[in-house]
């Protein structure tokens, strides 16, 4: 399916679908941060996969990006990506929320990435349990697996690797309110139907 032909009533659909995951993502990140997390209205863009470079900025800003594959009636691969910047923001107030006294400087780096691998993990399994009430659907979802890179290659291997799976993915751009912390964190959940997979999607959501 070419996303340029959605109509507007299936954007506002995908649009409410991200709505719901990314809410649910942000009580989830709440209860394991044990603190409130608030959460921006997101956007939800559906992108050529072979586009996705270009949607994003800086090809060379390093990111942290956690994937995982859905399999079930809605086969999917999720990906969460934020810049490095902020991905050490998030490890290093879940350390400093479940390690009490301990500097989240001195957390080996293994440590760090287990940490961010699991609130990826976290945000993704909530956002897919969101759409498979949402549908009354059932899924089983992978081991996460993390990657650092420059944005442009990890778009670069998403576009060879799952681009054998389907040719759009959407998009759900949020920022995350934390409670006591400065500013928002940024982060963008991307979803990555398999052939087929969309179509069932949205006849669940009764827009096809």
């Amino acid at each position: 399916m070419d996303p340029s032909s959605l109509t507007n009533l299936q954007l506002d659909a995908l649009r409410e679908l991200g709505n719901i995951g990314a809410g649910n993502a942000a009580t989830a990140l709440s209860i394991m941060l044990s603190c409130f997390v608030d959460m921006d209205v997101p956007k939800a863009v559906p992108v050529s996969i072979y586009d996705l470079a270009e949607y994003y900025g800086d090809p060379m800003e390093m990111v942290s990006a956690v994937f995982v594959r859905s399999e079930g009636e809605f086969t999917c691969s999720l990906i969460f990506i934020q810049n490095t910047e902020e991905g050490n923001r998030l490890v290093d107030l879940l350390i400093s929320k479940q390690m009490e006294g301990m500097d989240p400087a001195d957390v080996p780096d293994e440590m760090r990435d287990s940490a961010l691998t699991e609130i990826g993990n976290i945000i993704l399994s909530s956002f897919l349990n969101a759409i498979n009430v949402l549908i009354g659907g059932a899924h089983s979802i992978s081991v996460p697996g993390l990657a650092h890179d420059m944005l442009g290659s990890i778009l670069d291997v998403v576009a060879s690797i799952y681009g054998q799976f389907g040719e759009f993915a959407l998009i759900v751009d949020t920022s995350l309110k934390i409670g006591g912390e400065e500013g928002g964190v940024s982060g963008k959940v991307v979803m990555l139907p398999d052939p087929g997979s969309f179509e069932v999607l949205l006849g669940k959501l009764q827009v096809l």
